[in-house]
């Protein structure tokens, strides 16, 4: 099962702002798309209930619902949050990069960057302190993730396959099944990740 977690940014202290980006995004992209709330939430399995908090600003939607809502819409999580390229160069400032999850001891995922549209490549953070456990119910079919792990020790499990990834090592994971990243260290765990979803 999927945990849900809460939008926020680095600080902690901007989340309202992130939640309001988020509401005007999905907004904009349901109305130009011409989706009703009811046929969005078919679309996407996301209720009706959560789309309306979503918009009004007052929901915090953990990355599952994201990325489901974006894989509805055929754009990316990234153009969701507002953290999407769409000139050729373009330059996210540090204070505008999200946290989307955040773990019970203090860790955190930031979206460092990522394209538009629906085929789309996304540049990650993830920490983890011991004990640390994040899960997914999985994504679109054909999402690879290329993980690097910069410090500790990242169990990775896709389906009933597991892996220990060390510092200074990589993966490459298909993750469009259910899978889960896991700190069963002593120390905290840092990794980088670049997410390919394909639509």
């Amino acid at each position: 099962m999927t945990k849900k977690v809460n939008i926020s940014t680095e600080a902690g202290a901007n989340v309202q702002a992130v939640s309001e980006a988020v509401a005007i995004r999905l907004r904009e992209y349901r109305k130009q798309q011409k989706l009703t709330l009811d046929a969005l939430s078919r679309r996407s399995g996301v209720s009706k209930g959560m789309l309306v908090e979503i918009e009004k600003g007052s929901a915090n939607p953990s990355i599952a619902i994201l990325c489901k809502l974006s894989a509805a819409l055929g754009v990316s999580v990234a153009d969701i949050v507002n953290v999407a390229s769409s000139p050729a160069l373009h330059l996210v400032e540090k204070q505008n990069i999200p946290t989307l999850w955040t773990g019970p001891k203090g860790g955190a995922a930031r979206l460092l960057a990522g394209t538009s549209g629906p085929n789309m490549i996304e540049l990650w953070r993830w920490e983890m302190q011991p004990g640390e456990v994040f899960e997914s119910a999985g994504h679109p079919e054909g999402t690879f993730e290329l993980i690097h792990v910069e410090q500790g020790q990242l169990k990775i499990a896709v389906n009933e396959t597991e892996l220990l990834i060390p510092a200074g090592c990589s993966s490459v994971a298909r993750t469009d099944a259910p899978h889960r990243y896991a700190n069963e260290g002593k120390s905290k765990l840092i990794f980088t990740m670049t997410v390919l979803e394909p639509h």
